[in-house]
């Protein structure tokens, strides 16, 4: 149940059933945002709080956000858009959806035991998995929403995402221009993109063996309480 990836780590689907494609309405967002002047900030804040929550392609807007804003201040609006998105989706997942996904897992030791590893190291758990590339992050924030993690370690957590943030602004303000954005024209930095793989890869290797060992001891502490349990209630008998 831990996924995730820094807001531009990963594309997300680009076409659904109905023909609507994503990348094109967000770059066509993006065009429109530009033109916007001042307000242009909020505004595009707002659409990534709603591309979050809604299953959008975030790494369009990241990436755009390097040729609207520039690398600094694109890096700040989308830390802040994808930060309260990531939460809205959260409290959905926990406050929404909970029930139905608390029945589909009951009787599941394995994930109780895994939900409580989670909430008692949820910080260091969220901050190396918003690290990670290899999870979804728009996925992984509902996913949180049914564990034990903390609304308080959850959004701590987020500050792992900079790393990755900044970065992808970068390379998207190579484009200079949003119409290459998230296409085979898009110019990009060998360099940067061996370093968002190395970083990626540390993370993985990290939140790997951090939450295998995690779990396991709380395995290993549910089937000692467990045995416990039952001698007591052998010598009450």
């Amino acid at each position: 149940m831990i996924f995730t990836a820094a807001p531009a780590w990963g594309q997300e689907a680009t076409q659904n059933t109905s023909g609507f494609h994503p990348q094109l309405w967000l770059r066509n967002a993006l065009q429109w945002i530009d033109s916007l002047g001042a307000v242009g900030a909020l505004a595009f804040i707002l659409l990534y709080i709603i591309a979050t929550v809604a299953f959008l392609p975030g790494s369009i807007l990241t990436l755009g956000a390097g040729v609207v804003f520039g690398v600094v201040m694109g890096s700040v609006y989308v830390f802040i858009g994808a930060t309260i998105g990531a939460t809205a989706a959260f409290l959905v997942g926990r406050y929404l959806a909970r029930g139905w996904v608390a029945k589909k897992i009951a009787g599941n030791a394995k994930f109780r035991a895994i939900d409580e590893a989670v909430g008692r190291e949820g910080l260091k758990i969220v901050l190396l998995t918003r690290l990670s590339p290899i999870f979804p992050f728009n996925l992984l924030n509902y996913a949180y929403g049914v564990t034990g993690v903390s609304l308080k370690d959850y959004f701590l957590g987020s500050v792992g995402m900079i790393p990755g943030t900044i970065m992808y602004v970068y390379i998207g303000s190579l484009a200079g221009n949003i119409a290459t954005i998230g296409t085979d024209s898009q110019p990009d930095n060998p360099g940067v993109q061996w370093a968002i793989r190395i970083i990626g890869l540390i993370a993985t290797v990290a939140v790997t063996i951090y939450v295998t060992k995690v779990a396991r001891q709380a395995l290993e502490e549910q089937v000692l309480q467990s045995t416990e349990n039952h001698e007591n209630k052998e010598v009450n008998n």
